[in-house]
């Protein structure tokens, strides 16, 4: 099994570290679709694909702001305004983009960067960060004629806070609508088995830490979630669930109500670090609990740009229920607290028989995916997108195997110790489930 390249990498990146990268079938929308009979298929016309988004620019001034995407065929779209930040959201159906995401790293008038992705099952959509309030003076499609594509044009004009305000979108015109919660199957009578769900961090238009040769962080975590789906499966003992199985985007509060839907006995949030330039060199892998208060600068730093995940995706939150966005860290269940602790020293055990680990590995901060305050939860940081010698690890097939594995024993001892009320854990849960 392999990873797929961000979309946007540019050609050579995979020599770059002699490295074949290649889609898991799993990890494509539409991988597992029904077989269609032969008369079937040549009776019906075959649908049109995406449309392919293959170039993007910008032009104008301080005052007035033009973004142009050529497209394959015309489509159409959404525009809307979010603020804190200041953000203009164009919601698309179905897109692949085929230009370079540096693109959009290029500050222009009104405009200070803008990024793409997919952002649910059949929907894409465009993030653009603004240096100040923006009206949309006009959004439109141009047919393609003559030697012209077809254009999507959006002209932005310089406004004050209090109109940008007054048109902003809400939280729920935003989000759109929610995504499927995956379940698994309702037990058969007796099956005691413990739900665990995988949470590979972040996806579609969220690419996460981008490594050298654009290996993109939400493709390699995603990999090593469903390596160790399949091995936990194959093992017979749990029930597993995925926040995400494709490069969709999940918000971090569904991925909450995913775990909590499913009755989960275990969250595993899983990511991979970076560091900027000027902030020095760090390798190693890292297990993340909850806290009020940071350990470190370090995991302060990391929570703060994992919590992000959702403002890159163009979701507002400023009308996020409480049940997510606002839980006091001292209104968790401290049984919780208790096997979140105990599964993390676990989980650092088991991993240091397979490659580096950070001098101080175990660490805790306010990390909003591990908020279900009756799920037993960690974050796990693989490794440094940064380090040359990590990022290798990270897209090594054989390395990501080995990681699996070391995580499916480091679950197994977990709840081996719950069951036996070892040192350290509260009493058995029989189900294998906190009660509610």
């Amino acid at each position: 099994m392999g990873l797929c390249l961000a979309s946007a990498a540019p050609a050579g990146a995979a020599e770059a570290l002699a490295v074949q990268i290649a889609a898991r079938p799993d990890a494509v929308p539409g991988a597992a679709a029904s077989p269609v009979a032969p008369a079937e298929a040549a009776a019906s016309p075959a649908a049109p694909g995406p449309a392919i988004a293959t170039d993007a620019r910008l032009a104008g001034d301080a005052q007035r702001t033009r973004l142009v995407i050529d497209l394959s065929r015309p489509v159409e779209f959404r525009a809307f305004t979010l603020a804190n930040p200041y953000r203009v959201i164009l919601d698309l159906p179905e897109v692949r983009f085929a230009f370079d995401a540096s693109k959009g790293q290029t500050k222009r008038g009104l405009v200070n960067a803008y990024r793409y992705g997919d952002f649910a099952p059949g929907k894409a959509r465009v993030v653009v960060d603004l240096a100040e309030p923006v009206t949309i003076d006009k959004a439109f499609v141009l047919e393609a004629v003559d030697n012209q594509p077809a254009r999507l044009v959006l002209d932005l004009v310089k406004t004050d806070a209090a109109h940008f305000t007054s048109t902003v979108a809400t939280a729920a015109e935003a989000r759109g609508a929610p995504p499927e919660v995956e379940h698994v199957d309702t037990p058969a009578d007796g099956d005691t088995r413990p739900v665990i769900c995988l949470d590979p961090g972040h996806g579609g238009i969220d690419s996460g830490t981008t490594g050298a040769s654009a290996f993109a962080e939400k493709n390699i975590v995603l990999d090593v979630a469903l390596t160790l789906r399949d091995k936990l499966e194959a093992s017979g003992k749990y029930r597993v669930v995925m926040t995400r199985s494709t490069d969709t985007f999940i918000p971090l509060g569904e991925r909450v109500r995913i775990a909590r839907a499913n009755r989960a006995a275990l969250f595993v949030s899983i990511h991979a670090d970076a560091l900027a330039r000027n902030d020095g060199q760090a390798r190693g892998a890292s297990v993340y609990t909850l806290s009020e208060t940071a350990s470190d600068a370090e995991a302060a730093q990391v929570a703060e740009k994992e919590n992000k995940a959702d403002l890159i995706a163009g979701i507002d939150l400023s009308e996020e229920s409480d049940a997510v966005a606002g839980i006091l860290f001292d209104l968790a269940q401290r049984e919780t607290k208790t096997f979140s602790a105990l599964f993390a020293r676990t989980l650092v055990g088991a991993m240091k028989g397979v490659g580096r680990i950070h001098k101080s590995p175990l660490k805790s901060a306010g990390f909003r995916v591990l908020k279900a305050h009756d799920v037993p939860s960690v974050l796990v940081e693989l490794g440094y997108m940064s380090s040359r010698e990590d990022l290798k690890l990270m897209t090594s097939d054989a390395w990501r195997d080995k990681l699996a594995d070391a995580m499916q024993s480091a679950i197994a001892d977990f709840f081996a110790t719950r069951v036996a009320g070892g040192a350290g854990a509260p009493a058995p849960v029989a189900t294998g489930s906190l009660p509610r």
